[in-house]
């Protein structure tokens, strides 16, 4: 199935979701207010469910889709598009079928206080995912203290000239929970030897280790940086994936070999040349940087493939502190109407690939399907065996990036096979107030794909 299927599809489960929780609890408001794996989060506002009443959504639901019913489409307002079910019109940010004979595969999961519905009907394979729903629920809790749960909450800040406010609350934030794991991995510094920071594509793992390196120090710490990026494989030797393309999201794109020798020799000691990749030319340079670990330093990994055991299989575990990192956006439109976060990371990667790769937009967005394919395989099922998560998320940032990301979209032509991903995406970013970004500090993750970090200096 295309991705705008999927998306279709997803649209109309939530859509009749709606429908049917306003049909068994008509006092009752739903939310939904983030993804979560193969699925969505779903709660009532201000009060729990019960297993019981989970059932009871899920028997419905599944009713109403084997009905064969229609939706009515009723046109779009607002970049929304409308539509009828029974006697009322939802507004939702993308379309959705008109005929629920589609809808075969979901089922709900108990997830208290909420559920989630998760789009496979597999529901023997489902694991909740404990940690990544706790570190939304604290984004959540945060938002809500502050009064910024929705989209036109942050436009009316920068409405009204308040933007280096809302910096300084996002960013503070961020350099809070940095110390924090800082300290956690202070405590345990007898035994660490190594930190693998993982995540997905354009999580802004490097500013992340990079700023954690800087709190590691003030704990008098002593940490060296490496990054899984200057292992890739010169740009003619990198794998393929199934429809043919260049995979740099697979774990094989990287010098595996290489990589697993100069570890073990770095933690035994011994002095090794690290490459340095370009990613311009799609090579290494001919000379890498020279690197020993001394007995008081810790080594700092980042890279997608950070948490997969495939990665240093001879590595001892027990070494090892894990974090995994993701831009986990947690504003919405509205109750219902969720921004999705693997948009929200397609936006950084594509500026970021303008910027300092030399990509074009409708490269990115070609390579996009394989970056997903591979965060699926090798990145998302090894998230839970963090140590912590991170979200890396701002509050401002599709405010920021709409700067810059819309001149590349808009640039794609129409005749071009990703000119509906590029109406979809200028569509998303239509609900997010401009702002200038004179004022984003320089060790901002937001940096790592716009330009002018203090980082990339180093």
């Amino acid at each position: 199935m295309t991705g705008d299927y999927i998306r279709k599809y997803r649209q109309t489960l939530q859509l009749g979701l709606i429908h049917v929780i306003e049909e068994l609890f008509p006092e009752e408001k739903l939310s939904i207010p983030y993804s979560i794996l193969d699925g969505v989060y779903c709660e009532l506002v201000g009060s729990a469910v019960s297993s019981r009443e989970v059932s009871q959504i899920e028997a419905k639901l599944k009713a109403w889709a084997k009905s064969n019913s229609t939706i009515v489409f009723c046109g779009r307002h607002n970049n929304c598009y409308q539509y009828k079910l029974g006697n009322k019109v939802y507004s939702v940010i993308n379309p959705a079928f008109e005929n629920t004979s589609v809808l075969k595969e979901f089922h709900l999961v108990y997830f208290p206080p909420g559920f989630i519905l998760h789009f496979s009907g597999d529901s023997v394979q489902f694991v909740t995912p404990g940690k990544l729903a706790a570190t939304y629920n604290e984004t959540h809790r945060w938002l809500e203290n502050l009064n910024l749960s929705q989209v036109k909450d942050i436009n009316s800040f920068i409405k009204k000239g308040r933007c280096t406010e809302l910096i300084t609350l996002a960013e503070a934030l961020h350099e809070k929970k940095i110390a924090d794991i800082a300290d956690l991995i202070l405590q345990q510094k007898r035994t660490v030897r190594i930190i693998l920071i993982a995540g997905p594509s354009s999580s802004g793992k490097t500013t992340f280790a990079q700023r954690l390196s800087t709190q590691l120090r003030v704990n008098g710490l002593k940490p060296v940086p490496l990054s899984l990026d200057n292992y890739f494989l010169n740009r003619e030797d990198t794998p393929r994936d199934a429809s043919g393309q260049l995979d740099f999201d697979a774990l094989e794109a990287l010098d595996l070999p290489l990589l697993n020798q100069q570890m073990t020799q770095l933690i035994e000691g011994r002095e090794v040349e690290v490459p340095i990749f370009d990613f311009i030319t799609g090579r290494r340079l001919p000379k890498g940087n020279r690197l020993q670990l001394n007995p008081d330093n810790i080594l700092v990994v980042e890279g997608i493939h950070a948490l997969n055991p495939n990665l240093l299989p001879t590595i001892n575990r027990n070494i090892c502190f894990k974090i995994y990192i993701s831009a986990l956006f947690l504003l919405n439109i509205d109750s219902y109407n969720r921004v999705p976060t693997t948009d929200v990371r397609l936006i950084r990667r594509m500026v970021r690939d303008k910027s300092f790769r030399g990509f074009e937009p409708e490269r990115t967005l070609k390579q996009w399907a394989s970056v997903r394919r591979g965060e699926d395989s090798s990145v998302f099922k090894f998230q839970e065996e963090a140590d912590v998560m991170f979200n890396s998320s701002l509050l401002y940032e599709l405010n920021a990036l709409r700067n810059y990301a819309e001149p590349l979209l808009q640039s794609i032509p129409q005749q071009s096979p990703y000119s509906d991903t590029s109406a979809r995406l200028l569509n998303l970013l239509s609900f997010f107030e401009p702002m200038p970004t004179d004022k984003v500090l320089s060790t901002s993750i937001l940096r790592e794909f716009i330009g002018g970090s203090i980082y990339a200096e180093n």
